[in-house]
């Protein structure tokens, strides 16, 4: 995966040379690069964090669950800058920014979708390699598999991130946890990885999962 690690922090090359996304820092080094802040972006935490068996390629297509304005989004159009990022996001206020982030970055498709009725957008994506799912909701777990079932290729991988409090705020993180792993394991998938994601998210958990049935 093509990211820049220097002085503890984390970067990309810049697909759009000289434009900044959410106000991010820009560096020069051999080429330009955006800081790819932890406290904004989920997997930029997850990889500050040790997160290794990601495989995302320049060609790699995405399906993002929970895209938001497109702060990671934007991220990741840098790294797989030969593929495609379907972006779901469900608000309509906030899917005219990523229409706007789209027209700067040609390889984000904006979708303005409900990410637990997938077949709502079955006909706008294609077989992907990877699922990322930032849906803060109690059926996280299960709109994840739904959409890893009917987009992800048979090689392809899903990041799921967990947010406890989302599901229940009177467990304790650790036993929901263990809870959403069993979930996933019962559906046949299997979990590659998981990474906290303290001290930048508090209660959250990256896992990383493949399909194994």
């Amino acid at each position: 995966m093509n990211v820049y690690f220097k002085d503890g922090n984390i970067a990309t090359k810049n697909m759009n040379p000289g434009v900044s996304v959410y106000g991010e820092e820009l560096i020069q080094e051999d080429d330009e690069y955006r800081i790819w802040n932890p406290r904004r972006s989920k997997l930029s935490a997850a990889l500050l964090n040790g997160l290794k068996n990601l495989e995302l390629e320049d060609t790699s297509n995405v399906l993002y669950l929970g895209a938001s304005t497109g702060t990671t989004v934007s991220h990741i159009s840098d790294i797989a800058i030969n593929g495609r990022i379907y972006a779901v996001e469900f608000s309509p206020t906030t899917a005219k920014k990523l229409v706007q982030l789209s027209r700067q970055r040609l390889n984000i498709a904006p979708i303005l979708g409900d990410a637990t009725k997938p077949k709502g957008y079955l006909n706008l994506v294609e077989k992907v390699d990877l699922v990322y799912c930032d849906v803060a909701q109690p059926t996280q777990s299960e709109l994840f598999m739904k959409n890893m079932n009917m987009f992800c290729k048979d090689d392809g991988l899903g990041l799921l991130m967990i947010k406890a409090r989302s599901i229940d705020v009177v467990q304790k993180p650790k036993k929901i946890f263990k809870e959403q792993e069993k979930k996933l394991k019962e559906k046949g998938f299997k979990i590659i990885e998981k990474v906290k994601l303290e001290p930048y998210e508090k209660d959250h958990i990256a896992l990383l999962v493949e399909k194994n049935f």
